[in-house]
C-alpha cells in the first residue's frame, strides 16, 4: 500500500488526437451549415421559379381572343375579323327599317321608302348556282395580285392549302403565311371542296402574294343525293353484304376488306387531294413550266415565319445532306412535338446568365433523313414535278388500295410501286404546326379552341426571341433507331368500284 501511494502519475505526451475530434466536428458543423443554407437557397429559388413559370404558363395558356390578337401585327386583324354576308344582310335590314321608320316620321309613305331604298337582302347560292360558279372558277384560272407581284417563276415555290368549311383555322393560317419572309415570291393555291361566298371573301382579300382558287367538281355540296355524294340506293355502311344483296342496292357487291360499304364524307377527302394534286401539276396553265417545289398545307396549319426560307436551305442542301431525299417535311403534330416541354427549355435556355446562343440555333437548324411515313410527314411537306410524275405513274396503285387516306395511300404507293421510295428530310424543330382541334378523325366538344393557337405562337415567340429561326445552316442528325415500315392491310373505307374509277379518271390528262 506504501508503494502504491509513493508512485508518481507521469502525464502521456498530447498526441492530437483530442484536438482532431474537435477540428472533425467544426467541419462537420461547419459542411451541414452550409448543406442547410444551400438547401434554403434552393428551396427559395425552386419556389420563384415555379411561380415565375406559372405565371408564363397562365401567358400560354391564355386563349381568348384579344390575347391571340395582342400576338398580331394590327394590318393583318382584317384577316380575323368576320365579315360575313349574313350579318351584313341582317345589319342592313336594321339599318333598313330604321331609315323606313325615319322617312315615314317625314311623311313619306313605308312602301314608297322601300322602293326608294331598293334592298336585296343576302341569298346563299343554290347547288345549280355553285355549279356553275365552280365551273367559271376552275375555266379562268384567274391569278390574283399577279399584276402586283409579277408572274410566278418556274423555280418559285406554290402552296397548296386543302380547304374545307373551318374558315376560322383559314384565318389564322393566312396570318401566319402573311407574316412569312418572302411570301410574296410565292403562290397560294386554295383548292376548296366547298363552296362558301364568306371563305371566298377571305382568300380574295389576301393581297401579300399571288392567289388562286380551284374548286373540286365531285363534292358532297354539289353531290347530295347521288355518287359520289349520298345516293338514297347505297348500302349503308354497317349491312352484311348478304342482307345488301338481297335489298339489291348500289354497292351491294363491294365492301371493303372489312366488310364494311363507302361513307361519302370520308372518301370525299382521299378523291379532293388526288384531284388538286393532278391539277396543279397536270393542268393549269400557271404551272406548265413549273419545275419548283409544291407544297402541301391544310386549313388548320399554321406556319413558322421562317418556313419558306428553311425549305429554300433544305433543298439546296439535299444534294450533299441527303442525295435519296425526294421529300421535303416541315411539319410535326403534338403527339411528337410536346409545346410545354419545349417551351420550357427555350425559357430556361433565355434565362441562363451564361447563354451560349451557338447550341441555341443548333436546336433549330436540324434535320434528319429517313422512310416518307405517313403518319409522321403527311404534313407541311413539298416536292417537285419529278416526284409527281413517279407517284403518277403509279396512280393504280393510289386508286385501287382499300383505305379510305391519302396519306396511307402515298405510303402504299412507295412500298409497292415507286422503284426510288419516297424518302424525307425533316427538319427537328417543326415550322409547320397543326393547330385544328377537330376534323375527320378527331372531335372535340370546342371544334373552335384557341388554346393550339395560343401554344403555337407562343413557342414561336420563344424561338424568335432566342435566335432559333433562321438558322446559317442545317445539320444532319443521326435519326434514332428505325424499326423497318411493315407492309398492312389499309383501314378500308375504299372498295367501291366506282371510287376505284372516278380516282383513276382524274389522272387522265386535260391540258
Amino acid at each position: 500500500m506504501s508503494k502504491m501511494r509513493g508512485r508518481v502519475l507521469i502525464p502521456l505526451p498530447n498526441t492530437g488526437a483530442m484536438g482532431r475530434k474537435r477540428n472533425n466536428f467544426y467541419m462537420r458543423s461547419v459542411f451541414i451549415l452550409a448543406l442547410c443554407i444551400f438547401g434554403l437557397l434552393q428551396y427559395h429559388n425552386f419556389n420563384y421559379l415555379d411561380s415565375r413559370d406559372a405565371m408564363l404558363g397562365d401567358a400560354v395558356t391564355n386563349d381568348s381572343t384579344d390575347a391571340i390578337l395582342s400576338m398580331v401585327p394590327a394590318p393583318l386583324h382584317k384577316y380575323l375579323t368576320p365579315h360575313t354576308r349574313n350579318h351584313s344582310a341582317t345589319a342592313t335590314v336594321l339599318q333598313l327599317n330604321s331609315s323606313v321608320s325615319g322617312l315615314s316620321s317625314s311623311g313619306i309613305s313605308a312602301a314608297a321608302a322601300a322602293t326608294t331604298i331598293n334592298f336585296e337582302a343576302y341569298r346563299p347560292p343554290n347547288i345549280t348556282e355553285i355549279k356553275r360558279q365552280i365551273v367559271r372558277y376552275n375555266e379562268l384560272q384567274l391569278v390574283l395580285n399577279e399584276d402586283t407581284f409579277g408572274p410566278l417563276q418556274n423555280d418559285s415555290v406554290i402552296i397548296v392549302i386543302q380547304v374545307h368549311t373551318r374558315i376560322n383555322y383559314l384565318r389564322h393560317l393566312i396570318v401566319s403565311l402573311a407574316q412569312a419572309r418572302d411570301i410574296s415570291k410565292s403562290l397560294l393555291i386554295f383548292s376548296h371542296d366547298f363552296y362558301d361566298d364568306d371563305i371566298n371573301d377571305l382568300v380574295q382579300q389576301i393581297d401579300f402574294c399571288k392567289v388562286m382558287q380551284i374548286f373540286y367538281p365531285y363534292s358532297m355540296q354539289t353531290h347530295p343525293h347521288e355518287y359520289p355524294g349520298l345516293d338514297p340506293n347505297d348500302c349503308p355502311r354497317n349491312i352484311k353484304k348478304e342482307q345488301a344483296l338481297i335489298s339489291n342496292c348500289n354497292n351491294a357487291l363491294y365492301p371493303d376488306l372489312y366488310g364494311h360499304y363507302r361513307e361519302a364524307k370520308f372518301t370525299q377527302t382521299k378523291h379532293h387531294w388526288w384531284w388538286k394534286s393532278n391539277r396543279v401539276f397536270n393542268e393549269l396553265e400557271v404551272t406548265r413550266f413549273h419545275t419548283g417545289l409544291v407544297l402541301f398545307l391544310e386549313e388548320d396549319h399554321y406556319v413558322a415565319e421562317d418556313f419558306l426560307y428553311l425549305l429554300a436551305m433544305m433543298q439546296q442542301r439535299t444534294k450533299d445532306l441527303c442525295p435519296q431525299c425526294n421529300i421535303l417535311s416541315l411539319g410535326t403534330y403534338l403527339k411528337t412535338f410536346n409545346y410545354y416541354t419545349y417551351h420550357s427549355k427555350l425559357r430556361a435556355r433565355v434565362r441562363t446568365d451564361k447563354l451560349d446562343r451557338h447550341s441555341i440555333v443548333q436546336d433549330y437548324r436540324k434535320v434528319e433523313s429517313m422512310p416518307w411515313i405517313s403518319s409522321k410527314h403527311n404534313m407541311g411537306f413539298a416536292f417537285n414535278r419529278t416526284t409527281w410524275t413517279s407517284i403518277r405513274r403509279c396512280a393504280r396503285h393510289f386508286c385501287t388500295y382499300d383505305d379510305y387516306n391519302w396519306d396511307w395511300s402515298l405510303q402504299h404507293v412507295s412500298q409497292q410501286c415507286l422503284q426510288r421510295k419516297l424518302h424525307a428530310m425533316i427538319v427537328k424543330g417543326p415550322r409547320v404546326f397543326h393547330i385544328g382541334e377537330c376534323g375527320v378523325h378527331h372531335k372535340n366538344k370546342n371544334c373552335e379552341s384557341n388554346q393550339v393557337i395560343s401554344k403555337v405562337q407562343h413557342v414561336l415567340r420563344i424561338a424568335r426571341n432566342s435566335h432559333q429561326l433562321f438558322p446559317r445552316s442545317l445539320m444532319m442528325t443521326v435519326p434514332s433507331l428505325i424499326k423497318k415500315s411493315k407492309l398492312r392491310k389499309g383501314n378500308g373505307g375504299w372498295g367501291d368500284l366506282r371510287d376505284h374509277e372516278l380516282c383513276l379518271n382524274m389522272t387522265l390528262p386535260t391540258r
